[in-house]
């Protein structure tokens, strides 16, 4: 089989586009990095998702963490602390069997025990925890000047918040956020492996990449692979979020401007 041929075949296979049946035997390099990089799909989807939902819900965790009402700060305060405080992967697995129990009395939950559904709330949670810490040190850490200046100016309320206290805490959390983002797109890789499980054998990344390290009991092919394509995903998340760490500093000097860097979460 030629190597388009196996792209042709297996490029859309994890959302069930073309080959059903996978390769047994003879693998070339060319199905393995067709396969895994097929699995991204789900990684990319995962991550994603979860991201973009994520970003407003840790906006509002950060907000109510800061405010000075115990109804608001409280709850922001515990949830924040709960999915900061537990692994990642407990949490898939305790969210897995809790969908599963659900589901027998609430048909509503029967989509949740689906990785498609119940990873990406999982996800979606963990991250919003994360992102509203960061969010919340930066709204503490804007300078009582600028905050002045809006009430000299005569800005209160919403108008305050959208002009001055927004933007300025994007530009001293988006560094951060950036590594938030990088590290959630490395986790996606642990919904496979925690809880859900691969319906048709259609999974991520990691799910492709240990099959061939099963059959092959060679890891020293499927997982460098595995590790380039997160290497090329990092890089542009890195690109994107640079342009708007760029667009967010566009007043400041080229030398006054926070730069991105990579700082990996070594324990989560």
């Amino acid at each position: 089989m030629s190597c388009i041929k196996t792209i042709q075949d297996y490029a859309l296979r994890s959302i069930g586009i073309g080959e059903r049946l996978l390769p047994r035997e003879d693998f070339t390099l060319c199905e393995q990095f067709t396969l895994i990089g097929s699995g991204m799909i789900w990684n990319i989807y995962f991550g994603l998702t979860a991201l973009v939902l994520g970003f407003f819900f840790a906006i509002a965790l950060a907000m109510g963490k800061a405010s000075p009402r115990a109804l608001l700060r409280k709850p922001s305060e515990w949830f924040i602390f709960v999915f900061r405080g537990s692994p990642l992967f407990i949490q898939f697995f305790f969210a897995y069997f809790l969908f599963l129990s659900l589901k027998t009395d609430y048909p509503f939950f029967d989509p949740f025990t689906s990785a498609w559904m119940g990873a990406v709330v999982v996800l979606f949670c963990n991250t919003s925890a994360y992102s509203a810490e960061i969010f919340y040190g930066a709204l503490q850490s804007i300078p009582k000047g600028d905050v002045e200046a809006a009430d000299a100016y005569g800005l209160s309320g919403w108008a305050r918040f959208r002009r001055v206290i927004w933007p300025t805490m994007m530009r001293l959390a988006w560094p951060s956020y950036t590594n938030e983002a990088i590290f959630l797109f490395h986790a996606t890789t642990l919904v496979y492996i925690s809880s859900f499980p691969a319906w048709q054998q259609r999974g991520d990344a990691l799910y492709y990449a240990s099959y061939f390290a099963d059959k092959t009991f060679n890891p020293f092919i499927p997982y460098p692979i595995l590790a380039g394509y997160f290497v090329l995903l990092t890089l542009c998340v890195i690109g994107l979020f640079g342009m708007v760490n760029r667009r967010l500093n566009r007043h400041l000097p080229q030398e006054a401007r926070r730069r991105i860097r990579l700082r990996p979460n070594i324990i989560r």
